[in-house]
């Protein structure tokens, strides 16, 4: 049934076309950017770009790809299960995940998992630090990740393949096609994963149990130029999973944990003069089913089904003057066991504005409401500048306001839910600078963000469990990104390096949140010589608190992991490779929630063709 109503969805939006004028204007680049708003109004907030070769490094999960790489860290529940976010001292509702300009966060819980999105269906992944509610609504507290399917008009035709093959029974298969004229491009790709996920503990009898898991994600990207002003782009994406939750001891029920995941996307762009505008039409579905006890028949399940639809419009006042219009609307249709059926709509206007006073000074402003039949939204704003003193030197400032919408669960939860819940609140500052020395990149930033009326679910006087706006919270904080890069002789070198330095304190007990560790401190070195690369990981996580209180005796000591990496190459033209990744190098003993032990050293072999 999901299949058919999906072939049915795409055929109404693909019949609804309507030609836009052939008049020539401003003809449409040859790349065509998902999200145009990231590329042209974030210049005030750091962004970091991962690219292929980044991406080709890491394990298909979203999680083990920013866990290496940026600032943000993450709480599992075991490899491969639940995976949440704490961006910049914030919980994980409030990191939102952008796919090509729309965002999916669950409707149900508020965040993403994290082990349910594959990277490999994307051309880049990029993660803004900071606010951005203005464009992408709720959640956009700590910060936003982009999954991009960007399309390329050109004469292109080629296929990829790749298996990797490791401990523990795990497999993973990925095959991706590009192919491209000056008027069609696609992009698609097929990824699917499995482990037993059996490991033996580290240091400890016994071994991972009920721990395996299984997802099959398919991702397509169809773009078409009807003229030299006019484009068309349906995004599609499907993701089944399942997963079956690790025991905590051996007398623990077994359970399991089952995932699917629509996104569907049509976008038509129109370029008219000194104008550009931007139709986007989503429809996104959710749907889960929780077994308690495998052993028997019963399970809860529940989801939510949402269109949206999302118009923007950009107009050049002046040469150096841009404006930009967005007007959206969200339907989101719940239907579940601890839900009922309820329903919410969602519209918002944002107005931005981004000048350049000249080639060294760029400021935007932008500014956001909303109406809802569910809440009342605040008036959401942000303000940033761009300076370049000099060739070495850049200086970044913003402040904004952001927020963080009550879930389908916080609201209507059976017998729990609070209607009269508020929006979180919060308000941001940061500034950033930039250095440059030939091939050597710094990013320093230092942020501040109050965060008022967090919703938590605490007991109340009859004892049940009930969502309420209890907690107020400051956050201060410093990042650094480092890269480097040098060639000689043949050999090419690369560093990057990540770090923060986080205090996100409740303002009831001025005590550290809990799972939110003070330092983070991430790094990569490869090396490439001829047809050989070889890569170093290495991450360190500081001790967490795993209470409010900042109890002592719950602390998660601090931890670093370290991966090694090698392939060769047999052609020139990057045909077939084979290579070899050893995770966890040093047989690390860590875990980042409590009786939730990580895999030890284990090995991954794999092959990949390209023609």
């Amino acid at each position: 049934m999901a299949t058919k109503n999906f072939l049915l969805f795409s055929i109404v939006l693909f019949g609804q076309l309507i030609l836009a004028q052939d008049k020539p204007a401003i003809p449409l680049n040859e790349v065509i950017v998902s999200d145009s708003q990231l590329k042209s109004f974030s210049s005030s907030q750091s962004v970091l770009k991962l690219t292929d070769s980044i991406i080709s490094k890491n394990q298909s999960s979203l999680t083990s790809l920013l866990n290496y790489n940026t600032v943000i860290y993450f709480k599992e529940n075991g490899l491969g299960m639940v995976s949440s976010p704490s961006f910049r001292g914030t919980t994980a509702q409030q990191t939102a995940v952008v796919w090509n300009g729309i965002n999916i966060n669950s409707q149900l819980l508020g965040q993403t998992d994290f082990n349910t999105i594959s990277t490999r269906g994307y051309n880049s992944i990029d993660v803004k630090a900071g606010g951005g509610s203005v464009v992408y609504g709720s959640g956009a507290i700590g910060g936003t990740i982009h999954l991009n399917n960007d399309l390329k008009f050109t004469n292109t035709f080629k296929n990829n393949l790749a298996i990797y093959y490791g401990d523990f029974n795990t497999l993973s298969a990925v095959y991706g096609i590009t192919a491209a004229t000056n008027k069609w491009s696609t992009n698609a790709s097929f990824t699917r994963n499995s482990s037993d996920n059996d490991f033996k503990f580290i240091g400890e009898e016994g071994k991972n149990t009920n721990g395996q898991y299984y997802n099959t994600n398919l991702s397509t990207a169809i773009g078409y130029k009807l003229n030299a002003t006019n484009s068309i782009k349906f995004y599609s994406e499907i993701y089944d999973g399942e997963r079956h939750f690790s025991l905590t001891s051996p007398y623990a029920v077994k359970t399991k944990y089952q995932d699917f995941n629509t996104r569907n996307l049509l976008a038509w762009t129109s370029s008219i003069e000194k104008s550009v505008s931007n139709l986007k039409l989503a429809y996104i579905t959710e749907h889960y089913n929780y077994f308690a006890d495998i052993e028997n028949e019963g399970y809860t399940s529940g989801g939510v089904k949402s269109f949206i639809a999302k118009y923007d419009f950009v107009y050049e006042l002046a040469p150096k003057i841009s404006l930009n219009t967005i007007l959206d609307y969200n339907k989101s249709n719940g239907l579940g066991s601890g839900i009922g059926t309820n329903s919410r709509q969602i519209g918002g206007l944002s107005v931005l504005l981004k000048q350049s006073i000249n080639d060294k000074w760029i400021y935007e402003l932008s500014a956001r409401k909303e109406l809802s039949d569910v809440y009342k939204s605040p008036f959401l704003f942000s303000a940033g500048s761009t300076i370049d003193f000099s060739k070495l030197y850049q200086l970044k400032f913003t402040i904004s306001r952001n927020y963080r919408v009550p879930t389908f669960n916080d609201l209507y939860w059976e017998g729990s839910g609070n209607p009269n819940l508020l929006p979180e609140d919060s308000y941001q500052a940061e500034v950033g600078n930039q250095f440059r020395y030939k091939a050597f990149k710094l990013n320093a930033t230092i942020y501040t963000s109050k965060i008022n009326d967090m919703i938590r679910w605490l007991p109340n006087n009859s004892g049940n469990w009930s969502p309420i706006n209890t907690d107020n919270v400051s956050i201060y904080g410093a990042e650094a990104l480092l890269g480097w890069n040098k060639n000689f002789n043949g050999h090419s070198l690369d560093f990057n390096g990540t770090y923060s330095y986080t205090v996100s304190l409740d303002d009831k007990n001025d005590k550290q949140l809990f799972y939110v560790p003070y330092h983070k401190l991430t790094a990569a070195f490869s090396h490439s010589y001829k047809r050989f690369t070889s890569y170093y990981q290495f991450m360190f996580i500081g001790e967490v608190f795993t209470t409010s209180d900042n109890d002592p005796k719950n602390i998660l000591s601090d931890y670093n992991v370290s991966n090694l990496g090698m392939d060769y190459n047999f052609s020139k033209k990057d045909v077939c490779k084979i290579g070899f990744k050893v995770a966890n190098l040093w047989n690390e003993k860590y875990e980042s929630l409590p009786s939730r032990l990580m895999p030890g050293r284990n090995l991954t072999l794999y092959l990949t063709l390209n023609y």
